[in-house]
C-alpha cells in the first residue's frame, strides 16, 4: 500500500488490520429492497435505482451553486441536488444506471434527494443480479467508499478467521453468532437481517467490554474491600426528621434508603445520587453524614467550586448544629488561622463533617477516622482527585451526585461500577409547571425587561445569563461584562445591576451573590458560572442570551436556578436558531421541565459521541453500539459481567483467559485504573 493511502487509513483511524476490519460501514445501500420513483413517498428513506436523465450545474446567485442530476427509471423523475458541489456533475454520465440513497422531499413540483449516497451500478446484462446490500464506510479524501470497501474484503479474506473471545456457553445462551461470521456479515451482509445480527453480536463484545471494566472496577474498590459498618439508627438519624423544615419526597425518602442500605453493610459503598435540578439531593447527603456522627466516624463533602461549597453551609451548617454535629468549610480562601484550626479538628476527630473544595485533598490535610466521601457535581473533577480524596481513609463509602440529569443507558455505561438512586421529584409541592420557559423573538426584549422590573417591585430578583464574559470573546453573541454595563446605564438605570464571572476572584464572587442574595443586587449578570448550586430563593426570572449556543444540559441546569422557593420562576430565552436541530432543542426545552427526558432526547439527537470521555480517557468508544438503540444489549451485558466477575474475579478460568485478554488489549492503558480500584 503506497504512503497516502496509509495517511488516508490514519486519518479514519485504520492503523493496522484489526481496525480496518473494526471500520464498520455507518449505513448500508439496500439495493434488494429498491422504490420506484412513482411510488416512493416524500419525508421516506428510500433507495431508487435510474438512468441518469439530464446533469444540470445552476448558479441562482454569487456564491452558490446547485447541481442536480435527474434519474429516470421508467416510472418517474427524480432528483439529487448537491448545494456548492459543482464537481459533482463530472461524477455522472448521461445514461449510466445509478442508485441514489437518502431521504425523498417534494419541492417545486418535484421528488428530490438532497446530497444522497450514490453507487453506479453495471448494465442489467453485465453479470450477476445487483440485487444485494452494500455497505457504504465512512470515507476520507484520497480514499473513496469503493476502495475501503475493496481493502476490507481483502484484509477478511486474509484475516477474516478470528478465534472467537465469548465463552461458547455465553454466546449460545444469547442466540450471538460467531466473531468471524459477524465480521464478515457486517461489512458484507446477505440481508438487512443478516446485517443486523452481525451488527448486535459485535455490539454486546463493545458493551461487554465496558461493563467488565466496571464490574472489575467495582470488585476492586467494593467487593474485596472490608468496609465501615456504619450505625444508621443512631441518636442522630433518628432526630434528623423532625430536625428538617419539610418533608421528604418519596424519591428522597427511596434515595436515602438505599443509601443508609449500602452504609450499614460491611463494605464499602460506590453509589451515585442523579437529582433534577431542585429535587433536594443535599438532604438526602445530611443522612449520611448523621450516619457518620452516629458512628462516630468523619465525612468529607468536596464541591468543585467555593460558590457551592459555601452553598452546602447555608444549607447543611444549621442543621447539623441543630443535631449537636461539628463541621467546618476548608477552601482556597479560608484564612491560614483558620486553616490550622480545622486541619487540627480534622486530624484529631474533633471536627465530624468537611465541607470544601479540593482544599480538603491537599496533602497536608488529615483525617482521624475518615469513613464517607461526597463528590458533588463530580463531573468536574478528575480522576486524580476523586482518587486523593478516596486515599483520605481506608475503604471509604463514596457517593457521587450530579444535578445534570443522564439516561439510564448512560449512567449505566459511564458510571456501571456504580450502583445508582434518582431524584425526580421536587420538594415542597413544586411541580413541573412551577418555572415557567419560552421563547423570546427579538421583537420582545422590551417585554422580557419588563418582567424583570415587575419581579423586582415585588421584592424579587432575577439573573441574566450570557454566554461569553468579555466582548474580545463575541462574534454575535452579548458578551457579560458589557452587558452588565449597558442593562445598568440604559435599561435599568433605577436597579442595581451586578456581575458574576467564572474569571472573578472567589472573594469577589462570594461578595457579589451576599450582595445578591440579601437584595443590594437586584438583577444578577452571570455566565454559567450559576450552573450549579446557587440557591437564591428569591429569584424568579431568568433571561438567556443566545440560547442557542447552550446544550439542553446547561439551559436545563440554568433554569434550575429560578423558582426554587414558594414562588413560581419564569424563564425567557432570547434565541434565533438557525437549523432544523437548533429549533428542536430549543423546542424540547420549552416542552418539558423533565431533566431527564431532555436526557434522553438529547442522547437521540447528539448521539453518544465519546460517552466515556469524561470518566477515564483510555475505555474504549463504541463504534457501532447505540446506547438509544441497543438498551436490551446494554442490560445483558451489564447482567453477564457481573455474573462473570462474581464467578471468577480475576478471569483467569480456562474458558475465561480469552476474553481477559481480548479485555486487556481494547482497555490499554486503563487496565491499571479498572483492576487496582
Amino acid at each position: 500500500m503506497d504512503d497516502k493511502r496509509a495517511e488516508a487509513l490514519a486519518r479514519l483511524g485504520v492503523h493496522s488490520v484489526g481496525d480496518l476490519v473494526r471500520h464498520y460501514p455507518f449505513r448500508y445501500l439496500d439495493l434488494t429492497a429498491t422504490a420506484d420513483m412513482r411510488t416512493v413517498q416524500a419525508g421516506s428513506q428510500a433507495t431508487v435505482v435510474g438512468r441518469v436523465h439530464d446533469i444540470t450545474v445552476k448558479q441562482p446567485r454569487p456564491r452558490l451553486s446547485i447541481t442536480e442530476i435527474a434519474l429516470v427509471d421508467g416510472t418517474g423523475a427524480l432528483i439529487g441536488v448537491w448545494f456548492n458541489q459543482p464537481y459533482m456533475a463530472t461524477r455522472f454520465r448521461v445514461g449510466e444506471r445509478v442508485a441514489f440513497a437518502g431521504q425523498v422531499v417534494f419541492e417545486y413540483g418535484l421528488k428530490q434527494m438532497r446530497a444522497p449516497f450514490v453507487e453506479r451500478l453495471p448494465e442489467e446484462d453485465a453479470g450477476p443480479s445487483i440485487a444485494c446490500v452494500l455497505p457504504v464506510h465512512g470515507a476520507t479524501e484520497g480514499l473513496s467508499t469503493n476502495w475501503i470497501r475493496r481493502l476490507v474484503a481483502i484484509a477478511l479474506e486474509d484475516a477474516g478467521d478470528v478465534p472467537d473471545f465469548l465463552p461458547s456457553a455465553l454466546r449460545v445462551r444469547r442466540g450471538l453468532v460467531g466473531l468471524s461470521d459477524a465480521l464478515r456479515a457486517v461489512h458484507f451482509p446477505v440481508s438487512s437481517d443478516d446485517a443486523e445480527r452481525a451488527r448486535r453480536r459485535l455490539a454486546y463484545d463493545e458493551l461487554l467490554t465496558i461493563q467488565l471494566a466496571m464490574a472489575l472496577r467495582r470488585h476492586a474498590v467494593v467487593d474485596a474491600l472490608p468496609g465501615h459498618a456504619h450505625v444508621v439508627d443512631g441518636s442522630s438519624m433518628k432526630a434528623l426528621p423532625t430536625a428538617l423544615p419539610f418533608g421528604l419526597t418519596p424519591d428522597q425518602e427511596t434515595a436515602i434508603g438505599e443509601i443508609v442500605a449500602d452504609m450499614r453493610a460491611p463494605r464499602p459503598m460506590n453509589r451515585m445520587l442523579l437529582g433534577d435540578v431542585g429535587t433536594g439531593k443535599t438532604v438526602v447527603a445530611a443522612h449520611a453524614l448523621a450516619a457518620c456522627a452516629d458512628s462516630g466516624t468523619q465525612a468529607a463533602m468536596m464541591a468543585p467550586t467555593e460558590v457551592l461549597a459555601g452553598q452546602y453551609v447555608r444549607a447543611l451548617g444549621p442543621l447539623l448544629d441543630a443535631l449537636g454535629i461539628s463541621w467546618a468549610l476548608l477552601t482556597g480562601s479560608t484564612k491560614a488561622k483558620e486553616r490550622s484550626r480545622i486541619l487540627a479538628g480534622l486530624a484529631d476527630g474533633g471536627i465530624t463533617v468537611a465541607f470544601g473544595t479540593h482544599a480538603l485533598i491537599q496533602e497536608d490535610v488529615l483525617y482521624a477516622r475518615l469513613s464517607l466521601a461526597i463528590v458533588d457535581e463530580q463531573h468536574r473533577f478528575g480522576v486524580e482527585q476523586r482518587l486523593a480524596l478516596r486515599n483520605k481513609g481506608e475503604a471509604l463509602d463514596m457517593l457521587v451526585m450530579t444535578a445534570t440529569p443522564i439516561p439510564r443507558s448512560l449512567a449505566l455505561t459511564v458510571y456501571g461500577d456504580l450502583e445508582t438512586s434518582y431524584l425526580r421529584e421536587r420538594p415542597g409541592g413544586r411541580g413541573a409547571d412551577h418555572v415557567s420557559t419560552r421563547i423570546v423573538s427579538k421583537g420582545g426584549r422590551p417585554d422580557a425587561y419588563q418582567a424583570v422590573r415587575d419581579a423586582v417591585a415585588r421584592g424579587e430578583r432575577a439573573y441574566i445569563v450570557c454566554a461569553l464574559v468579555d466582548e474580545s470573546d463575541a462574534t454575535e453573541a452579548r458578551a457579560a461584562t458589557a452587558e452588565a454595563r449597558r442593562l445598568q446605564r440604559q435599561v435599568f438605570p433605577e436597579l442595581k445591576v451586578g456581575l458574576l464571572t467564572g474569571q472573578m476572584t472567589a472573594a469577589d464572587k462570594h461578595e457579589v451573590m451576599g450582595r445578591f442574595r440579601s437584595g443590594e443586587v437586584d438583577v444578577l449578570v452571570a455566565t454559567t458560572v450559576i450552573e450549579v448550586g446557587v440557591d437564591v430563593p428569591e429569584a424568579t426570572v431568568m433571561i438567556v442570551e443566545d440560547s442557542e449556543r447552550f446544550g439542553l444540559a446547561q439551559l436545563h441546569q440554568l433554569r434550575g436556578r429560578v423558582g426554587r422557593g414558594e414562588r413560581p420562576g419564569e424563564v425567557l430565552l432570547f434565541a434565533d436558531p438557525r437549523t432544523d436541530d437548533g429549533r428542536a432543542r430549543m423546542a424540547a426545552i420549552v416542552g418539558t421541565n423533565d431533566g431527564f427526558e431532555l436526557a434522553e432526547y438529547d442522547l437521540e439527537l447528539r448521539g453518544e459521541g465519546d460517552v466515556l470521555g469524561a470518566r477515564q480517557s483510555g475505555l474504549p468508544g463504541l463504534r457501532i453500539a447505540s446506547l438509544s438503540r441497543d438498551g436490551d444489549l446494554l442490560s445483558i451485558a451489564r447482567e453477564d459481567a457481573r455474573a462473570l466477575v462474581s464467578s471468577d474475579p480475576q478471569l483467569v478460568l480456562a474458558e475465561h483467559v480469552p476474553l481477559r485478554e481480548e479485555l486487556q488489549e481494547r482497555l490499554a492503558e486503563s487496565w491499571e485504573w479498572v483492576s487496582a480500584g
